[in-house]
């Protein structure tokens, strides 16, 4: 991999503030989902100040990596969809017609201007969420990891708060593949701002198991880190983790066996918690009242894993048959299912519902 520039104003903050330990128990957590995104355009600073604002206890970073091996905020490896992308740079998409954050270096990614989510439907900007902070209004930019570190960093010494951080190492798959070892690199970081031990605040999560095994038995003990994983859960079609053959060709990687007997167990190998999509753990679309719960949060809190389901919206259409409302959605999670924690867009909402049991 090449190395990566650290600005030395990172390096002088990083050192300089105290970085939150983690308490014994927690009790249950809100992870504001790419930020306050119900309400802001997702992975913006401004989006994650508000988040910070609403007392949530993590803030959630998606982190991919530039052609220039800078780590940058972002739900995905792919520029469009929510940046101007196609207009400022046109001819730079792959033969996908997708346009590769890895492709870009981290100049050419800040120029871009970022708006909520869209698509494109006959040729037309559609917001994914419609009910949301409206396309294109004032001007939000992509950030770096240290950015956003140090601003978290810096709101807890102003504030004497303590609140985490909840990086995602997106596609590691995709960027070794590319030559570059975004693991390694979001593990520098880390370590630089003081983030390394399971008593600092923060879980590192990702979808790709080997990766983490990889993290948990290679990376972290060769830069004497120790922190928290969250092994990520999908359904083996959404093809979140590929894996590439001897011949470069990808095929996606089989998630059946984390919903056999004793996959928790063997999660508890290497990781600290689960982070399962919602209807893994209540399944949909119910009847209401009568929430069907699964058996996971058992098996895993069996297992000694925390459990953090994605994740939870309001918008028309994202609340289950078996839920009444958001509210009663959050409850019905957090206080019938007994999960630890949740990832939501409105994580006001979530910290609400929460304070409203005494936490």
């Amino acid at each position: 991999m090449k190395s990566f520039a650290i600005p030395l104003l990172a390096l002088s903050l990083g050192a300089a503030l105290s970085v939150p330990a983690l308490a014994a128990d927690e009790g249950k957590i809100v992870i504001a989902h790419r930020g306050a995104s119900g309400y802001l355009p997702e992975h913006t600073l401004a989006s994650k100040a508000l988040a910070y604002g609403m007392g949530v206890d993590y803030l959630e970073q998606d982190l991919v990596m530039t052609k220039d091996d800078q780590l940058v905020v972002m739900h995905d490896h792919f520029l469009d969809g929510i940046t101007d992308v196609a207009t400022r740079f046109p001819g730079r998409a792959r033969a996908d017609g997708r346009y590769y954050v890895v492709d870009f270096t981290l100049a050419e990614v800040r120029s871009l201007r970022m708006t909520e989510p869209f698509q494109l439907v006959d040729g037309k900007q559609v917001p994914v969420y419609p009910a949301r902070f409206p396309l294109w209004q004032s001007d939000f930019r992509i950030h770096t990891f240290q950015e956003e570190i140090e601003m978290i960093q810096g709101l807890n010494k102003s504030t004497g708060k303590h609140i985490g951080i909840y990086p995602e190492i997106k596609a590691p798959w995709l960027f070794r593949h590319e030559g570059k070892d975004i693991s390694k690199a979001v593990l520098t970081v880390l370590k630089q701002y003081g983030y390394t031990s399971k008593e600092s605040k923060i879980y590192l999560q990702s979808f790709d198991a080997d990766e983490l095994k990889r993290i948990d038995t290679e990376l972290m003990p060769a830069m004497g880190m120790d922190l928290k994983l969250v092994q990520l859960m999908a359904e083996t079609d959404w093809h979140e983790t590929m894996v590439y053959d001897a011949k470069g060709q990808a095929t996606p990687y089989d998630y059946d066996w984390m919903f056999k007997p004793g996959a928790m167990k063997t999660i508890a190998s290497y990781a600290e918690g689960i982070g399962p999509w919602k209807p893994m753990v209540v399944t949909e679309p119910g009847t209401q009242g009568k929430p069907v719960i699964t058996a996971m949060v058992k098996e895993a809190h069996a297992a000694g894993l925390k459990v953090h389901p994605y994740t939870f919206r309001q918008d028309e259409g994202q609340i289950p048959a078996y839920a009444k409302d958001f509210t009663d959605l959050l409850n019905i999670f957090l206080y019938q299912a007994d999960v630890d924690g949740v990832f939501s867009d409105f994580p006001d909402k979530a910290v609400e519902v929460i304070k409203a049991h005494g936490k």
